[in-house]
């Protein structure tokens, strides 16, 4: 499948007299396929909004190479089938819903105020297009936004944040816009600290820590590696902890918890715990969480911790 962005050794360096070179984003391998929805994650100033300028031709790279729908980062062309909706958009809150979108329109050579209206129907604005968006509420003004997204019909759209700060309908809402523009063929970028939200839509990540990529892959390969939760009675204790030589064992009140990855033999302590006379109380499977990846990958980047995740999962 063709990429939708690549970057070879992508590297923005700033000087600081205090710190002299300090490469905010360093030799930053990105590959992104056309027609998927990408998450771009990582802590606040990991680099992830220098990686979105680069990409966008706003800023420059000092140097390696980045390529946007096949042409180099900053190629203007490029600019008409893209779109890009900042964390915190700045509106023009006097015009009413409709006259932003006809604005923004211009701005292409186009006047077609049907489209716009369209446009408005399908983020469910249509009822408010004439209330001033300082009448709308932070999910409206999302809405609105992913609506002046789509003016030029775009085939790559960079969303930042774009369920940040909204009530659990409007999470809805934008997620299942955004599952649209999928099946519709868009390339999808999102840069988001709402794993949850991620998890549910994304069908490949990259974790960026201190400016370099420290995971990188499909979402059901990075997230393989489950738990299971087996709770036991009327076993020994030295029982219980013969069959824990695979996990965790948890002493509880009237009997123990064993935790244990998902690829032990779930079978063999099932048998050996009968054999025993003993009982299993419950088994309960503990699915890896994007979260858990997150937490785990930064902190095994950061000095002191585990030594660096290599980028994994295939691209």
């Amino acid at each position: 499948m063709a990429a939708a962005i690549e970057t070879k050794k992508l590297t923005k360096t700033y000087r600081s007299r205090q710190l002299g070179k300090i490469n905010v984003v360093n030799e930053l391998d990105l590959h992104v396929e056309e027609g998927e929805i990408f998450g771009f994650l990582g802590p606040n100033g990991a680099g992830k909004t220098t990686t979105i300028k680069m990409l966008l031709g706003i800023i420059y790279p000092t140097h390696g190479e980045g390529y946007v729908l096949g042409r180099e980062i900053g190629d203007m062309d490029v600019h008409r089938v893209i779109s890009y909706l900042p964390e915190r958009p700045y509106y023009y809150e006097h015009m009413t819903g409709f006259e932003l979108l006809k604005f923004y329109d211009s701005l292409f050579g186009n006047h077609d105020p049907d489209k716009c209206q369209r446009l408005l129907e399908r983020v469910n604005l249509a009822g408010d297009a004439s209330k001033t968006i300082n009448q709308y509420s932070k999910g409206m003004q999302q809405r609105v936004g992913l609506a002046q997204s789509l003016l030029n019909d775009p085939k790559l759209l960079f969303l930042d944040e774009p369920t940040g700060g909204l009530d659990p309908i409007a999470h809805r809402e934008i997620r299942d816009l955004i599952l649209s523009f999928r099946d519709e063929g868009r390339t999808v970028f999102i840069s988001s600290h709402e794993l949850s939200e991620v998890e549910l839509i994304c069908d490949r990540v990259a974790i960026i820590h201190k400016g370099e990529i420290a995971r990188q892959g499909r979402l059901t390969e990075l997230l393989k590696g489950g738990r299971i939760e087996i709770t036991l009675q009327g076993i020994d204790e030295g029982l219980a902890r013969k069959l824990a030589t695979g996990g965790t064992l948890h002493n509880l009140s009237d009997g123990y918890m064993l935790d244990m990855p998902e690829e032990e033999d779930v079978n063999a302590v099932v048998d050996t715990v009968r054999s025993a006379k003993g009982s299993i109380v419950s088994m309960v499977p503990r699915k890896k969480r994007l979260e858990d990846l997150f937490v785990e990958t930064v902190r095994a980047a950061t000095p002191g911790a585990a030594p660096k995740l290599a980028a994994e999962g295939g691209v």
